[in-house]
């Protein structure tokens, strides 16, 4: 907040032709290369939609997770506003796709009756809180090179992997073309970027600020929103940030640990590696902790829950949470 009141003041060039969103840029291209060409936008869906946009024609499709935002959570925003096809994979059980399950869709290139794959989109971390190694990008984005794709990476929540695995910013998206780097669930009021990192990628880049216009996220005062990454991104905060909130999840999942050895029907069903701890409770478990906070169930077949932590997680609420689930065992005498 005080960093958009600084440049709340006096007179500033438009459309991000002011001297802040120069430092912003500057910014990050010290985080992700001398090369990187930063775009900035309003919010997550529209930073995914227009990383994309710039990749792919509407007669060619991308290859996504089944848990991926862009399949499940953005209202089909890629499939009207590109008109293109989002081929979807089975995630892994720890939330993943690999470059082996690519491969199996790379089929009928050049029949003109199917869609042409063009683009691989994935989430770093996932959407249930795993983190993807050096080891798999190598794997996913060497594939891509081979056949002629492109690897966008949904960054929403891209410094709690880089802090969770203690890889720079560029490391933990190592080989991704273009790359939506999230503002919004970091903290910042609002504000998304789409970096251009790859030469293939800033091939691209000349017909960007058209499609941002036409696609209505083009910020007219653009300072508001590059002050904030300034901020963010100019100083240790983002750092701070994801290691607050990594330390909340762990903390958290340490007391639902004590809970479930005290006898509360709780089954942990992935590894806590970012800031969500993911969860399977009784039902009678659930709707007691549903008292003490709001939480999605991600999976309503198997109830399970996506427990979520961020910068504003405090001890004092994760402990009434977990103070709930240990005394339920108590009220219930350990029956389902």
């Amino acid at each position: 907040m005080a960093a958009m009141q600084a440049v709340n003041l006096g007179f500033a060039p438009s459309y991000g032709s002011d001297l802040v969103s120069d430092q912003a840029k500057k910014i990050f291209r010290e985080h992700f290369g001398a090369q990187t060409e930063a775009f900035f936008c309003f919010n997550g869906t529209a930073a995914n939609v227009l990383a994309i946009s710039a990749l792919i024609e509407p007669f060619e499709s991308v290859i996504c997770s089944s848990h991926a935002h862009i399949a499940v959570d953005e209202c089909g925003a890629p499939e009207r506003i590109l008109g293109c096809k989002l081929q979807v994979l089975p995630a892994t059980t720890d939330g993943k796709i690999t470059a082996d399950q690519i491969s199996s869709l790379l089929i009928r290139r050049g029949d003109q009756h199917f869609s042409q794959c063009k683009v691989v989109s994935i989430t770093q971390p996932t959407e249930v809180g795993t983190v993807y190694s050096k080891k798999e990008l190598s794997q996913i984005s060497s594939l891509c090179q081979k056949n002629g794709l492109l690897l966008h990476i949904d960054g929403a929540r891209l410094v709690n992997a880089s802090v969770s695995t203690g890889l720079s910013l560029s490391d933990v998206c190592l080989g991704a073309d273009v790359v939506s780097f999230g503002g919004t669930k970091n903290g910042l009021l609002f504000g998304e970027a789409v970096l251009f990192l790859s030469d293939r990628a800033r091939e691209k880049v000349a017909n960007f600020p058209y499609i941002r216009k036409q696609l209505m996220q083009l910020p007219s005062k653009t300072r508001f929103v590059s002050a904030q990454f300034c901020e963010f991104l100019g100083t240790n905060l983002w750092r701070e940030i994801a290691s607050h909130s990594l330390a909340m999840a762990s903390y958290l999942r340490r007391g639902l640990e004590e809970a479930k050895n005290l006898g509360a029907e709780i089954q942990f069903t992935q590894d806590t590696q970012s800031n969500g701890v993911f969860a399977v409770f009784s039902r009678d478990l659930e709707k007691a902790l549903k008292k003490s906070a709001f939480f999605y169930i991600w999976n309503e077949d198997t109830r399970e829950a996506r427990l979520m932590t961020s910068w504003s997680t405090s001890t004092h609420d994760l402990d009434k949470f977990i103070e709930i689930a240990k005394a339920h065992r108590e009220l219930t005498g350990g029956q389902r």
